[in-house]
C-alpha cells in the first residue's frame, strides 16, 4: 500500500491500534473503551510481544507504555518509527506529566496515564485523520 492509500485508506474506516502495556487491569480497560469508541483494537503485553504481533499486521497506531518488563516502550517505539514510518505512535506513562512527548521518546504524542480518557481519544482521532505522520516528533 502506498503511502497516500494508507492515508485514503485510515481516512474511510476507523484505525486498528495496538496497545502495548503491560497492566492486565489497565490493557483491558483500554481495549474495552477502544473498542466501543469503534476501533479494531489488538493487544500485546509488553515491546517483545508487540514486535511480534507486528509480523502478522501493521497497525494504524501504537499506544505504548514506556515501563514494561522485556522490552520497553522507550526501546520498542524507535523500533516501530524506523520500521513502520506510517504507523502513528503514542506513549503513555504515569511517570510524566503534561501533553508534550518527554524528552528522548519516539512518539508523535503523549498520554499521561490515569488522565481524561477524553484527551486520549481526542489524540488519537487527530491521528486518524490527519494527513500524514509527524515523523520528526521526537524531543531531546
Amino acid at each position: 500500500m502506498t503511502p497516500s492509500e494508507h492515508s485514503g485508506a485510515i481516512r474511510t474506516r476507523k484505525p486498528t491500534i495496538l496497545v502495548v502495556e503491560d497492566s492486565d487491569q489497565i490493557r483491558d480497560l483500554l481495549s474495552d473503551i477502544l473498542g466501543l469508541s469503534g476501533y479494531t483494537v489488538r493487544l500485546a503485553s509488553d515491546g517483545v510481544a508487540a514486535l511480534e504481533d507486528l509480523r502478522d499486521e501493521i497497525p494504524d497506531i501504537v499506544l505504548s507504555d514506556l515501563y514494561m518488563p522485556r522490552m520497553s516502550g522507550f526501546e520498542l517505539l524507535p523500533v516501530v518509527r524506523q520500521r513502520f514510518p506510517m504507523t502513528r505512535v503514542i506513549a503513555m506513562s504515569s511517570a510524566f506529566s503534561g501533553n508534550d512527548v518527554p524528552p528522548g521518546v519516539a512518539a508523535d504524542a503523549f498520554y499521561p496515564k490515569a488522565s481524561r480518557i477524553d484527551d486520549l481519544l481526542e489524540i488519537i482521532e487527530t491521528m486518524a485523520y490527519s494527513e500524514a505522520p509527524q515523523l520528526c516528533a521526537v524531543h531531546s
